[in-house]
Protein backbone atom coordinates (compact mmCIF):
# COMPACT_ATOMS: atom_id res chain seq x y z
CA UNK A 1 0.00 0.00 0.00
CA UNK A 2 2.77 2.45 0.90
CA UNK A 3 4.59 1.86 -2.38
CA UNK A 4 1.32 2.46 -4.28
CA UNK A 5 0.74 5.72 -2.36
CA UNK A 6 4.32 6.76 -3.12
CA UNK A 7 3.81 6.11 -6.84
CA UNK A 8 0.65 8.23 -6.87
CA UNK A 9 2.37 11.02 -4.94
CA UNK A 10 5.25 11.06 -7.43
CA UNK A 11 2.87 11.24 -10.39
CA UNK A 12 0.97 14.08 -8.69
CA UNK A 13 4.10 16.27 -8.78
CA UNK A 14 3.26 17.15 -12.39
CA UNK A 15 0.08 18.86 -11.19
CA UNK A 16 1.94 21.22 -8.85
CA UNK A 17 5.34 21.85 -10.49
CA UNK A 18 5.91 23.03 -14.05
CA UNK A 19 9.53 21.83 -14.37
CA UNK A 20 9.56 19.11 -17.01
CA UNK A 21 12.82 17.48 -15.86
CA UNK A 22 11.41 17.09 -12.35
CA UNK A 23 8.28 15.36 -13.63
CA UNK A 24 10.37 12.96 -15.75
CA UNK A 25 12.37 11.94 -12.68
CA UNK A 26 9.15 11.49 -10.72
CA UNK A 27 7.61 9.31 -13.44
CA UNK A 28 10.69 7.05 -13.47
CA UNK A 29 10.61 6.80 -9.67
CA UNK A 30 6.85 6.14 -9.78
CA UNK A 31 7.45 3.24 -12.18
CA UNK A 32 9.90 1.71 -9.69
CA UNK A 33 7.54 2.28 -6.76
CA UNK A 34 4.64 0.83 -8.74
CA UNK A 35 6.60 -2.32 -9.53
CA UNK A 36 7.50 -2.76 -5.86
CA UNK A 37 3.83 -2.25 -4.93
CA UNK A 38 2.75 -4.99 -7.34
CA UNK A 39 5.44 -7.46 -6.27
CA UNK A 40 4.69 -6.88 -2.59
CA UNK A 41 7.10 -8.98 -0.56
CA UNK A 42 10.75 -9.24 -1.48
CA UNK A 43 11.03 -11.97 -4.12
CA UNK A 44 13.77 -14.46 -4.80
CA UNK A 45 14.53 -12.75 -8.09
CA UNK A 46 16.35 -9.91 -6.33
CA UNK A 47 15.86 -6.20 -5.83
CA UNK A 48 16.72 -5.19 -9.38
CA UNK A 49 14.11 -7.52 -10.84
CA UNK A 50 11.54 -6.41 -8.26
CA UNK A 51 12.04 -2.74 -9.16
CA UNK A 52 11.58 -3.51 -12.88
CA UNK A 53 9.02 -6.27 -12.44
CA UNK A 54 6.13 -4.61 -14.29
CA UNK A 55 7.99 -3.63 -17.49
CA UNK A 56 9.79 -7.00 -17.54
CA UNK A 57 6.48 -8.86 -17.12
CA UNK A 58 4.82 -6.88 -19.91
CA UNK A 59 6.39 -9.12 -22.58
CA UNK A 60 4.75 -12.26 -21.22
CA UNK A 61 1.54 -10.41 -20.32
CA UNK A 62 0.52 -9.84 -23.94
CA UNK A 63 0.77 -13.55 -24.75
CA UNK A 64 -0.99 -14.32 -21.45
CA UNK A 65 -3.99 -12.16 -22.38
CA UNK A 66 -4.10 -13.57 -25.92
CA UNK A 67 -4.13 -17.16 -24.65
CA UNK A 68 -6.75 -16.30 -22.03
CA UNK A 69 -9.06 -14.78 -24.62
CA UNK A 70 -8.65 -17.81 -26.86
CA UNK A 71 -9.47 -20.15 -24.00
CA UNK A 72 -12.74 -18.43 -23.08
CA UNK A 73 -16.04 -20.23 -23.80
CA UNK A 74 -17.50 -19.57 -27.23
CA UNK A 75 -20.51 -17.72 -25.86
CA UNK A 76 -18.43 -15.33 -23.79
CA UNK A 77 -16.13 -14.59 -26.75
CA UNK A 78 -19.06 -13.81 -29.01
CA UNK A 79 -20.56 -11.53 -26.39
CA UNK A 80 -17.28 -9.64 -26.07
CA UNK A 81 -17.07 -9.21 -29.82
CA UNK A 82 -20.60 -7.81 -29.89
CA UNK A 83 -19.68 -5.35 -27.13
CA UNK A 84 -16.61 -4.32 -29.10
CA UNK A 85 -18.67 -3.68 -32.21
CA UNK A 86 -21.16 -1.69 -30.15
CA UNK A 87 -18.36 0.46 -28.68
CA UNK A 88 -16.92 1.10 -32.16
CA UNK A 89 -20.35 2.15 -33.47
CA UNK A 90 -20.79 4.48 -30.47
CA UNK A 91 -17.47 6.17 -31.16
CA UNK A 92 -18.33 6.56 -34.84
CA UNK A 93 -21.70 8.14 -34.02
CA UNK A 94 -20.12 10.58 -31.58
CA UNK A 95 -17.49 11.48 -34.16
CA UNK A 96 -20.28 12.46 -36.58
CA UNK A 97 -22.80 14.13 -34.31
CA UNK A 98 -20.56 16.15 -31.98
CA UNK A 99 -18.96 18.18 -34.81
CA UNK A 100 -22.40 18.81 -36.31
CA UNK A 101 -23.80 20.06 -32.99
CA UNK A 102 -20.68 22.14 -32.38
CA UNK A 103 -21.10 23.90 -35.70
CA UNK A 104 -24.75 24.59 -34.82
CA UNK A 105 -24.16 26.31 -31.47
CA UNK A 106 -21.18 28.44 -30.41
CA UNK A 107 -21.69 27.79 -26.66
CA UNK A 108 -21.69 24.04 -27.16
CA UNK A 109 -18.67 24.37 -29.43
CA UNK A 110 -16.76 26.26 -26.71
CA UNK A 111 -17.67 23.55 -24.18
CA UNK A 112 -16.47 20.79 -26.50
CA UNK A 113 -13.29 22.70 -27.30
CA UNK A 114 -12.45 22.99 -23.61
CA UNK A 115 -13.07 19.30 -22.95
CA UNK A 116 -11.45 17.77 -26.01
CA UNK A 117 -7.66 17.82 -26.46
CA UNK A 118 -6.25 19.35 -29.62
CA UNK A 119 -5.50 16.41 -31.91
CA UNK A 120 -2.64 17.74 -33.98
CA UNK A 121 0.03 15.30 -35.12
CA UNK A 122 2.31 15.67 -32.09
CA UNK A 123 -0.54 15.48 -29.58
CA UNK A 124 -2.05 12.43 -31.26
CA UNK A 125 1.30 10.63 -31.33
CA UNK A 126 1.88 11.45 -27.66
CA UNK A 127 -1.56 10.19 -26.65
CA UNK A 128 -1.11 6.95 -28.59
CA UNK A 129 2.30 6.38 -27.01
CA UNK A 130 0.96 7.06 -23.51
CA UNK A 131 -2.04 4.79 -24.09
CA UNK A 132 0.13 1.92 -25.38
CA UNK A 133 2.67 2.23 -22.56
CA UNK A 134 -0.01 2.52 -19.87
CA UNK A 135 -1.92 -0.42 -21.33
CA UNK A 136 1.13 -2.68 -21.52
CA UNK A 137 2.17 -1.64 -18.01
CA UNK A 138 -1.31 -2.43 -16.69
CA UNK A 139 -1.22 -5.85 -18.35
CA UNK A 140 2.19 -6.48 -16.79
CA UNK A 141 0.88 -5.56 -13.35
CA UNK A 142 -2.16 -7.85 -13.76
CA UNK A 143 0.13 -10.63 -14.95
CA UNK A 144 2.25 -10.33 -11.80
CA UNK A 145 -0.80 -10.14 -9.54
CA UNK A 146 -2.27 -13.27 -11.13
CA UNK A 147 0.98 -15.20 -10.73
CA UNK A 148 3.17 -13.42 -8.16
CA UNK A 149 6.88 -14.28 -8.05
CA UNK A 150 8.06 -16.60 -5.32
CA UNK A 151 9.04 -14.80 -2.10
CA UNK A 152 12.64 -14.78 -0.97
CA UNK A 153 13.52 -17.17 1.81
CA UNK A 154 15.13 -14.59 4.09
CA UNK A 155 18.88 -14.08 4.27
CA UNK A 156 21.13 -15.80 1.72
CA UNK A 157 22.70 -19.01 3.00
CA UNK A 158 26.17 -18.81 4.44
CA UNK A 159 27.46 -21.15 1.73
CA UNK A 160 27.03 -18.35 -0.79
CA UNK A 161 29.45 -16.11 1.09
CA UNK A 162 32.65 -17.29 -0.53
CA UNK A 163 35.01 -14.48 0.49
CA UNK A 164 37.40 -15.38 3.29
CA UNK A 165 38.52 -12.72 5.74
CA UNK A 166 41.84 -12.08 4.00
CA UNK A 167 40.24 -11.99 0.56
CA UNK A 168 37.97 -9.07 1.33
CA UNK A 169 39.95 -7.57 4.21
CA UNK A 170 43.02 -6.73 2.11
CA UNK A 171 41.31 -4.45 -0.46
CA UNK A 172 38.88 -2.93 2.04
CA UNK A 173 41.68 -2.30 4.53
CA UNK A 174 43.84 -0.66 1.87
CA UNK A 175 40.98 1.63 0.81
CA UNK A 176 40.31 2.52 4.43
CA UNK A 177 43.95 3.52 4.92
CA UNK A 178 43.93 5.64 1.75
CA UNK A 179 40.71 7.38 2.82
CA UNK A 180 42.17 8.12 6.26
CA UNK A 181 45.31 9.69 4.73
CA UNK A 182 43.19 11.73 2.30
CA UNK A 183 40.97 13.10 5.06
CA UNK A 184 44.03 13.82 7.17
CA UNK A 185 45.45 15.93 4.34
CA UNK A 186 42.17 17.80 4.13
CA UNK A 187 42.24 18.52 7.85
CA UNK A 188 45.77 19.89 7.55
CA UNK A 189 44.65 22.15 4.69
CA UNK A 190 41.63 23.27 6.71
CA UNK A 191 43.70 24.33 9.70
CA UNK A 192 46.65 25.53 7.60
CA UNK A 193 44.49 28.03 5.77
CA UNK A 194 45.27 29.96 2.62
CA UNK A 195 49.06 30.17 3.05
CA UNK A 196 49.47 26.42 3.42
CA UNK A 197 47.30 25.61 0.40
CA UNK A 198 49.15 28.13 -1.79
CA UNK A 199 52.51 26.64 -0.81
CA UNK A 200 51.44 23.02 -1.42
CA UNK A 201 48.78 23.16 -4.16
CA UNK A 202 49.36 26.52 -5.82
CA UNK A 203 45.73 27.51 -5.22
CA UNK A 204 43.93 29.96 -3.02
CA UNK A 205 41.87 28.32 -0.30
CA UNK A 206 38.65 29.34 -2.06
CA UNK A 207 39.83 27.67 -5.30
CA UNK A 208 40.93 24.60 -3.33
CA UNK A 209 37.55 24.33 -1.60
CA UNK A 210 35.67 24.59 -4.88
CA UNK A 211 37.64 21.83 -6.62
CA UNK A 212 37.13 18.09 -6.38
CA UNK A 213 33.37 17.73 -5.93
CA UNK A 214 32.85 15.45 -8.91
CA UNK A 215 35.81 13.26 -7.98
CA UNK A 216 34.57 12.86 -4.41
CA UNK A 217 31.09 12.04 -5.68
CA UNK A 218 32.52 9.31 -7.91
CA UNK A 219 34.48 7.94 -4.94
CA UNK A 220 31.33 7.68 -2.79
CA UNK A 221 29.46 5.74 -5.48
CA UNK A 222 32.38 3.40 -6.24
CA UNK A 223 32.94 2.75 -2.55
CA UNK A 224 29.33 1.66 -2.22
CA UNK A 225 29.96 -0.80 -5.07
CA UNK A 226 32.81 -2.26 -2.97
CA UNK A 227 31.02 -2.38 0.39
CA UNK A 228 27.78 -4.06 -0.68
CA UNK A 229 29.31 -7.17 -2.36
CA UNK A 230 31.63 -7.64 0.62
CA UNK A 231 28.72 -7.36 3.03
CA UNK A 232 26.82 -9.91 0.96
CA UNK A 233 29.63 -12.41 0.36
CA UNK A 234 32.03 -12.11 3.30
CA UNK A 235 32.32 -15.08 5.65
CA UNK A 236 30.84 -14.50 9.09
CA UNK A 237 31.00 -17.96 10.59
CA UNK A 238 33.09 -17.03 13.63
CA UNK A 239 32.98 -14.16 16.11
CA UNK A 240 36.35 -12.93 14.79
CA UNK A 241 35.00 -12.85 11.21
CA UNK A 242 32.00 -10.81 12.31
CA UNK A 243 34.19 -8.43 14.35
CA UNK A 244 36.50 -7.74 11.41
CA UNK A 245 33.53 -7.33 9.07
CA UNK A 246 31.81 -4.84 11.33
CA UNK A 247 35.01 -2.96 12.13
CA UNK A 248 36.38 -2.46 8.62
CA UNK A 249 33.08 -1.83 6.87
CA UNK A 250 31.96 0.66 9.52
CA UNK A 251 35.35 2.39 9.31
CA UNK A 252 35.29 2.81 5.54
CA UNK A 253 31.61 3.81 5.63
CA UNK A 254 32.30 6.42 8.30
CA UNK A 255 35.24 7.86 6.36
CA UNK A 256 33.09 7.98 3.23
CA UNK A 257 30.43 9.90 5.15
CA UNK A 258 33.07 12.50 5.99
CA UNK A 259 33.96 12.65 2.28
CA UNK A 260 30.31 13.21 1.44
CA UNK A 261 30.18 16.09 3.91
CA UNK A 262 33.33 17.49 2.29
CA UNK A 263 31.82 17.13 -1.20
CA UNK A 264 28.64 18.92 -0.13
CA UNK A 265 30.70 21.70 1.39
CA UNK A 266 32.72 22.06 -1.80
CA UNK A 267 29.55 22.19 -3.92
CA UNK A 268 28.07 24.85 -1.65
CA UNK A 269 31.24 26.94 -1.93
CA UNK A 270 31.27 26.42 -5.69
CA UNK A 271 27.67 27.62 -6.03
CA UNK A 272 28.30 30.61 -3.79
CA UNK A 273 31.13 31.62 -6.12
CA UNK A 274 29.68 30.77 -9.54
CA UNK A 275 25.93 30.67 -9.03
CA UNK A 276 23.24 28.07 -8.47
CA UNK A 277 21.91 25.80 -11.23
CA UNK A 278 19.38 23.00 -11.33
CA UNK A 279 22.08 20.46 -12.19
CA UNK A 280 24.24 21.48 -9.24
CA UNK A 281 21.26 21.34 -6.90
CA UNK A 282 20.28 17.93 -8.25
CA UNK A 283 23.72 16.35 -7.85
CA UNK A 284 23.99 17.88 -4.39
CA UNK A 285 20.67 16.27 -3.48
CA UNK A 286 21.91 12.94 -4.83
CA UNK A 287 25.05 13.24 -2.73
CA UNK A 288 22.95 14.00 0.35
CA UNK A 289 20.84 10.91 -0.40
CA UNK A 290 24.04 8.85 -0.69
CA UNK A 291 24.92 10.04 2.81
CA UNK A 292 21.59 8.64 4.05
CA UNK A 293 22.33 5.37 2.23
CA UNK A 294 25.69 5.10 3.98
CA UNK A 295 23.99 5.57 7.34
CA UNK A 296 21.67 2.69 6.41
CA UNK A 297 24.69 0.63 5.34
CA UNK A 298 26.33 1.18 8.73
CA UNK A 299 23.14 -0.01 10.43
CA UNK A 300 23.06 -3.07 8.17
CA UNK A 301 26.71 -3.80 8.92
CA UNK A 302 26.17 -3.58 12.67
CA UNK A 303 23.14 -5.87 12.43
CA UNK A 304 24.69 -8.07 9.71
CA UNK A 305 21.29 -8.09 8.01
CA UNK A 306 20.81 -6.81 4.46
CA UNK A 307 17.36 -8.04 3.45
CA UNK A 308 15.72 -4.73 4.36
CA UNK A 309 18.44 -2.48 2.91
CA UNK A 310 17.59 -2.25 -0.84
CA UNK A 311 13.92 -1.33 -0.43
CA UNK A 312 14.72 1.07 2.38
CA UNK A 313 17.35 2.79 0.22
CA UNK A 314 14.83 3.17 -2.62
CA UNK A 315 12.23 4.46 -0.16
CA UNK A 316 14.63 7.15 1.09
CA UNK A 317 15.41 8.04 -2.54
CA UNK A 318 11.75 8.53 -3.43
CA UNK A 319 11.26 10.51 -0.22
CA UNK A 320 14.22 12.75 -1.18
CA UNK A 321 12.71 13.28 -4.63
CA UNK A 322 9.32 14.22 -3.16
CA UNK A 323 11.03 16.57 -0.69
CA UNK A 324 12.93 18.18 -3.57
CA UNK A 325 9.67 18.67 -5.47
CA UNK A 326 8.02 20.17 -2.37
CA UNK A 327 10.90 22.67 -2.04
CA UNK A 328 10.35 23.87 -5.63
CA UNK A 329 13.91 23.32 -6.92
CA UNK A 330 13.81 25.84 -9.75
CA UNK A 331 12.29 28.46 -7.47
CA UNK A 332 15.02 27.69 -4.92
CA UNK A 333 17.74 28.10 -7.57
CA UNK A 334 16.25 31.41 -8.72
CA UNK A 335 15.97 32.67 -5.15
CA UNK A 336 19.57 31.82 -4.30
CA UNK A 337 20.86 33.48 -7.47
CA UNK A 338 18.84 36.60 -6.66
CA UNK A 339 20.37 36.56 -3.15
CA UNK A 340 23.83 36.54 -4.76
CA UNK A 341 22.79 39.41 -7.03
CA UNK A 342 21.64 41.44 -4.03
CA UNK A 343 25.12 40.89 -2.54
CA UNK A 344 26.72 42.40 -5.64
CA UNK A 345 27.33 39.28 -7.76
CA UNK A 346 26.29 38.86 -11.39
CA UNK A 347 22.85 37.48 -12.26
CA UNK A 348 22.51 35.20 -15.29
CA UNK A 349 19.15 36.44 -16.57
CA UNK A 350 19.30 34.21 -19.65
CA UNK A 351 19.63 31.12 -17.47
CA UNK A 352 16.64 32.13 -15.36
CA UNK A 353 14.61 32.76 -18.52
CA UNK A 354 15.27 29.16 -19.58
CA UNK A 355 13.66 27.72 -16.43
CA UNK A 356 9.96 27.05 -15.94
CA UNK A 357 7.31 29.29 -14.39
CA UNK A 358 8.08 27.70 -11.04
CA UNK A 359 10.49 30.62 -10.56
CA UNK A 360 7.80 33.33 -10.85
CA UNK A 361 7.28 33.84 -7.07
CA UNK A 362 11.03 34.38 -6.60
CA UNK A 363 11.10 37.17 -9.19
CA UNK A 364 9.12 39.58 -6.98
CA UNK A 365 12.38 40.82 -5.44
CA UNK A 366 13.80 42.00 -8.77
CA UNK A 367 13.41 45.57 -10.06
CA UNK A 368 10.36 46.10 -12.26
CA UNK A 369 12.21 46.34 -15.63
CA UNK A 370 14.19 43.14 -15.05
CA UNK A 371 11.19 41.31 -13.59
CA UNK A 372 8.89 42.31 -16.45
CA UNK A 373 11.47 41.23 -19.03
CA UNK A 374 11.76 37.80 -17.42
CA UNK A 375 8.00 37.44 -17.08
CA UNK A 376 7.50 38.30 -20.74
CA UNK A 377 10.12 35.76 -21.80
CA UNK A 378 8.51 33.09 -19.64
CA UNK A 379 5.05 33.99 -20.95
CA UNK A 380 6.21 33.40 -24.53
CA UNK A 381 6.73 29.71 -23.68
CA UNK A 382 3.53 29.38 -21.66
CA UNK A 383 0.78 27.48 -23.46
CA UNK A 384 -2.86 27.36 -22.42
CA UNK A 385 -3.81 24.41 -20.21
CA UNK A 386 -6.66 22.07 -20.99
CA UNK A 387 -8.56 19.90 -18.52
CA UNK A 388 -5.99 17.10 -18.83
CA UNK A 389 -2.88 19.29 -18.58
CA UNK A 390 -3.84 21.68 -15.78
CA UNK A 391 -0.92 22.73 -13.61
CA UNK A 392 -0.97 24.79 -10.42
CA UNK A 393 2.33 26.59 -11.06
CA UNK A 394 1.28 27.70 -14.54
CA UNK A 395 -2.13 28.82 -13.27
CA UNK A 396 -0.54 30.96 -10.56
CA UNK A 397 1.96 32.40 -13.02
CA UNK A 398 -0.85 33.59 -15.28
Amino acid sequence: MWWAITALALLAVGTFRAAGWLFVLCVVAAAVAGSLAVVGRRSERGMFRDALAVPLASVGAVAWVYNALGARPHGAGARNRRLGVSAAVTVALLAVFIPLLSSADATFAALVDGLMPRLDGDTLSRWIAVFVLAGIGTLGALYLLAGPPLPADGQPHSAKRTLARLEWGLPVGALTAVFAVFLGAQLVALFGGDDYVQRTAGLTYAEYARSGFWQLSAVTVLTLAVILPVLHRAARDTAVDRLWLRGLLCAISGLTLVMIASALGRMWTYQQAYGFTVLRLLVGTCELWLGIVYVLVIIAVLRLETAWLPRTAIATGTAALLALAALNPEGLVAGENIDRWERGEDLDVDYLAGLSVDIVPALDRLPAPMRNDLLNRLDDRLDDDTWNSWNLARTRAR
